[in-house]
């Protein structure tokens, strides 16, 4: 992976990563909408043909991908192993304590989304953080692409 520009925070390696995209299979996907041209949907279809269980989060919807949609990450009552975010930085508001509630051990914000700050207070939090990655991208590079190695 080239060079992260963070000042105060780094992902995890390459191996941590793998090993956190093979054992955690259940995925709140927060701002899933139904429009197959969004960048939620086409990597929440992805996941779920490789095994993940995805919990829409969107207010606005009832269900999205076959999948019962949830108001918020909070209401959810599946276990929640990674929380994938989809929404702007300052949307993020919220995020950590509904993760916390849920259960979830990391928060996984989609490229463009870095907030070096809430990162840092997730930490605190006690959940891992992986920031301005696409999981989709990441699994193929770090999972699919080591099978084939």
């Amino acid at each position: 992976m080239d060079e992260e520009k963070f000042e105060n925070f780094q992902n995890p390696t390459d191996e941590r990563l793998a090993e956190i995209l093979k054992t955690h299979k259940n995925v709140a996907v927060a701002g899933l909408t139904p429009k197959q041209e969004s960048p939620a949907n086409r990597i929440a279809r992805f996941l779920k043909r490789h095994g993940f269980r995805i919990y829409p989060v969107n207010p606005r919807y009832e269900s999205v991908l076959g999948e019962i949609a949830w108001p918020y990450i909070k209401d959810i009552t599946e276990p929640v192993d990674i929380v994938d975010v989809f929404r702007r930085p300052e949307h993020l508001g919220g995020v950590i304590e509904d993760a916390v509630k849920v259960g979830a051990k990391v928060i996984w914000l989609q490229l463009g989304v870095i907030d070096e700050e809430f990162a840092a207070l997730a930490q605190e939090a006690g959940l891992e953080v992986i920031m301005d990655r696409c999981m989709k991208k990441e699994y193929e590079r770090v999972v699919l692409m080591r099978r084939v190695k």
